[in-house]
């Protein structure tokens, strides 16, 4: 499972011109899940999330969760973090988790995530979205798991 995580202070995801999910201050999570990717990957990548240390304590320095800050999460299903550009320049993605399967493992991922956080906010699964955001720092953190 890969992901990327943007520290933010707003994001938001728009279908059809409506705001379908928004936060503050919080995480923004784009999310591919990998073949072979299973619940087990998902659990690990969402503890791991959800305790990671990008936020900044009074001293400015990088010591807080996104549980610690109350922050929310914005969670995007998105394949294309499994592009293969190794060769060419059409990046393949057969890397990337079969739709029925990702789908059900980004439900899988929301589901435990409502379960273990106060303020989860989601994209659309498969939907054109429009993505918008205030990177704060800017923080960006690239994160794998594998089982």
């Amino acid at each position: 499972m890969i992901a990327v995580l943007q520290r933010v202070i707003e994001a938001s995801v728009r279908v059809d011109g409506e705001v379908i999910g928004q936060i503050g201050t919080g995480l923004l999570v784009l999310l591919c899940a990998e073949k072979g990717d299973t619940e087990a990957v998902a659990d690990k990548m969402l503890a791991k999330m959800l305790k990671l240390r990008i936020f900044s304590d009074n001293a400015g320095k990088m010591n807080l969760s996104v549980q610690d800050v109350a922050g929310g999460l914005l969670l995007v299903s998105q394949f294309t973090l499994a592009a293969d550009v190794s060769s060419g320049t059409r990046p393949g993605f057969s890397g990337a988790a079969a739709p029925d399967d990702a789908r059900r493992l980004y439900d899988y991922f929301v589901a435990q995530a409502q379960k273990a956080h106060p303020v989860v906010q989601t994209g659309r699964f498969a939907a054109d979205m429009k993505v918008a955001l205030v990177n704060d720092g800017p923080i960006t953190i690239p994160m794998r798991m594998t089982a």
